[in-house]
């Protein structure tokens, strides 16, 4: 966990590109610890493959930190779109409101990952995007964004390069609920968990489920009562161990069998 900043938090109050539930703490960004350069998960966000000129650059980008406690939301839905947040630590979910009412989980996003795409479109945020637990993200006001990569091929590249990624993931959840069996669809999501961990150095068998079981199900069109009966189905068959929260994938191949990928 990075050093405690000498410095004493600052409360600030609700402003359109970070409305928590009730407050979030901002601090200055310490340049010796918190550099985009220095950061374990940079090869995961925009600095992935920059030297070390165009990494200083991008460090130019992030001149704030925001802490969020868990169940803090980070910005809501048609708050004006200001900034794009990378997640230094922690996760969240993106939130969409159902035309009956219901909330429905888009996105899981783990450090590394971006969140606020959403809003490029019309310069609104069309989700609510929450922290699963305590989390902290670094802001990027889409302007310094811009003006970077107007004058650096290789970091526009890499803008250009992450937005195809998030296309093609979103792309394969819609193929996953459309043509997939319930069973094969909560597969595909653990295996999703253990690429994006072992990508990040972590272990990839197991791992954390950080969103309930209900909101797994809404992100996978499933029913609560659904993926527990899966989840204790596959543990049945020994393909996974589950311990609360805690999952461990026993049989990788087998689960990429389930859902018809090569071993």
């Amino acid at each position: 966990m990075e050093a405690a900043v000498a410095r004493s938090p600052i409360t600030i109050t609700l402003r359109p590109t970070a409305v928590p539930r009730t407050h979030v703490v901002l601090r200055d960004v310490n340049r010796n610890q918190a550099l985009c350069s220095n950061c374990s998960v940079r090869d995961q966000c925009l600095s992935e493959g920059l030297d070390q000129i165009m990494a200083r650059r991008v460090d130019e980008l992030v001149s704030t930190r925001i802490r969020l406690s868990k169940g803090d939301t980070l910005y809501r839905t048609g708050t004006p779109f200001t900034a794009l947040y990378a997640i230094h630590s922690g996760s969240l979910k993106s939130v969409l409101l159902a035309e009956d009412g219901r909330d429905q989980v888009m996105g899981y996003h783990m450090p590394g990952e971006l969140v606020g795409l959403d809003g490029i479109g019309n310069d609104l945020y069309q989700c609510r995007t929450n922290a699963l637990e305590d989390s902290e993200v670094c802001v990027m006001p889409f302007d310094r964004i811009e003006r970077l990569g107007h004058d650096n091929t290789a970091f526009q590249q890499n803008v250009h390069r992450y937005l195809s990624r998030e296309i093609m993931r979103q792309a394969t959840v819609m193929l996953s609920l459309g043509t997939m069996r319930a069973d094969q669809r909560l597969a595909a999501f653990l295996l999703d968990l253990s690429k994006r961990y072992d990508a990040r150095g972590y272990s990839p068998s197991e791992f954390v489920l950080r969103m309930t079981r209900e909101e797994i199900g809404s992100y996978l069109g499933l029913k609560l009562e659904t993926v527990s009966r899966l989840l204790s189905r596959l543990q049945q068959e020994g393909l996974v161990q589950v311990q609360g929260r805690v999952v461990k994938l026993l049989e990788r191949s087998a689960l990429r069998q389930l859902v018809g990928q090569s071993a």
